[in-house]
């Protein structure tokens, strides 16, 4: 595979949770709007046994690390309190965080390559397509359709 088709760039995309000291007045769960940042925003999910976790958040980072800076906490209060108002001043408690793995920062879109040879396509990569894919998927794969054709 020629290295123009290998990703370039690798972007750490850390997704921070808080769990809450206090149990939701929340049977349910709770996706907010999103705001234009990158992020879906900070959902509510609850656990097996009713407990909130909220998360996760957006932090840009350079170098792996799982830790949660107990200090993004005013960040996530603001932004629960906006579905919950009366959460409790110093409930929230950092609880775990996951990276995902990014070849763009945002604004980038799907990346479709094809390489071609003498004998037609030999590669065909569809990468960094998220959740908005979904709702792509029809036009994306007639899109990849044309390419083969």
């Amino acid at each position: 595979l020629p290295n123009a088709f290998k990703p370039r760039n690798n972007y750490l995309a850390k997704g921070n949770y808080f769990t809450c000291r206090e149990k939701p007045p929340f049977r349910h769960l709770i996706y907010p709007v999103p705001q234009n940042s990158g992020a879906l925003g900070i959902h509510l999910t609850l656990d097996v046994h009713g407990h909130a976790k909220f998360g996760p958040d957006l932090q840009w980072i350079d170098t792996e690390s799982y830790d949660v800076d107990p200090q993004r906490a005013d960040a996530f209060s603001a932004a629960i309190r906006k579905y919950w108002p009366r959460l409790p001043d110093n409930s929230l408690i950092p609880d775990y965080a996951g990276i995902r793995p990014k070849i763009q920062r945002p604004g980038g879109d799907f990346c479709i390559q094809a390489f071609h040879s003498t004998i037609g396509i030999t590669y065909l990569g569809l990468l960094a397509i998220e959740s908005p894919g979904l709702t792509a998927s029809l036009a994306i794969a007639e899109y990849v359709r044309q390419l083969l054709l």
